[in-house]
């Protein structure tokens, strides 16, 4: 095993980079501050589009929320403008990010459709004029997230990496598949090396870390500085405190009590309902209790009542009901 040496991103330094990655609809402030709580070398927000943020719409003010626990957090920008890119990087500073991610990996149709995300990848001279215009626009470190290309006959990820550095940007992460492969197939750790021999910023492997024994192949794999997580961490806000542990130590840290895991569901429910209100909190946390309660018995069951309850004082009621069955205090 090969501890994860410290990585500093310009002036900002990550003592373990084992990084929250920005998930849309999922890393919101309330995921992010329990996922932090648990360990996190860095979180980073969910996906802004630039326009919105210039415009500072709820939803885009949501996204850039963040709380002090976070600190240094990393606000993530989309966009296909390099004038907007700047502005909205700007705001982003103005508000406390310690860090701008462009982001220039997202596969989804309608991002991808506005020239946004990993379609920039196949435009070359445009993701040049969004990184310069943005890293010349703020004081903070600017960092860039993409995938290995567009698809496999233009694999470019090294060739806008090297671009990027000579720009400025500070960190690369790249998310081992293309564009066309979504998020089919497995992740190719390996090619993510390629990005690393090319330039001498610290590199991040992304894609289908799920548990230790992953992040251990990847980093073997990539050779990379550090790994972002994501889809690992649904219903596991833990998952990158365990890796980040182990890492350091070789020891394994079990899973949370049903009792803790009760209790940071209660915890991120009531501060979804609080960030988002209660319609819209409610909502937004279906899919989370789906996550955390895959696998146990009768979740199914619950799944379908539970998403079906528009009161959120019902909603609280039914998840204490379900898990109750498991916490040591109903047996006491």
């Amino acid at each position: 095993m090969q501890p994860l040496s410290p990585i500093s991103i310009g002036p900002v330094r990550i003592e373990a980079p084992v990084i929250l990655a920005p998930m849309t609809g999922v890393t919101d402030r309330p995921f992010r501050k329990i996922v932090k709580r648990y360990g996190a070398g860095l979180t980073v927000t969910e996906m802004i589009a630039s326009q919105a943020m210039i415009r500072e719409t709820r939803q885009s003010l949501q996204k850039a929320a963040w709380d002090p626990v976070e600190d240094p957090v990393s606000m993530q920008l989309a966009g296909c403008s390099p004038h907007e890119m700047a502005e909205a990087a700007k705001l982003n500073e103005d508000r406390g990010a310690a860090i701008i991610d462009i982001n220039m990996g997202c596969p989804v149709k309608k991002v991808v459709n506005g020239d946004a995300g990993s379609a920039l990848m196949r435009q070359i001279p445009l993701a040049t004029a969004i990184i310069d215009a943005t890293v010349k626009a703020v004081k903070v470190p600017v960092t860039l997230k993409m995938r290995m290309g567009w698809d496999h006959s233009s694999l470019n990820a090294p060739e806008l990496a090297r671009i990027a550095e000579d720009l400025g940007v500070r960190m690369i992460t790249v998310h081992g598949r293309t564009r066309n492969q979504l998020y089919k197939g497995e992740a190719d750790w390996r090619f993510v090396a390629k990005v690393k021999q090319a330039v001498g910023i610290p590199v991040i492997v992304n894609g289908d870390i799920n548990s230790i024994e992953d992040a251990q192949a990847a980093l073997e794999q990539s050779g990379a500085d550090g790994l972002m997580i994501g889809r690992g961490a649904y219903g596991r806000p833990w998952l990158l405190g365990q890796v980040m542990h182990w890492l350091k130590t070789g020891e394994r840290l079990p899973d949370p009590s049903m009792d803790e895991q009760y209790q940071v569901i209660t915890e991120q429910y009531d501060a979804m309902l609080d960030h988002y209100g209660e319609l819209i909190g409610n909502n937004c946390a279906r899919k989370h209790i789906g996550w955390y309660t895959r696998g146990l018995h009768g979740s199914a069951e619950f799944r379908n009542a539970f998403n079906k309850e528009g009161d959120a004082s019902r909603a609280k009621a039914m998840l204490r009901d379900f898990y109750s069955p498991w916490l040591s205090r109903a047996a006491a």
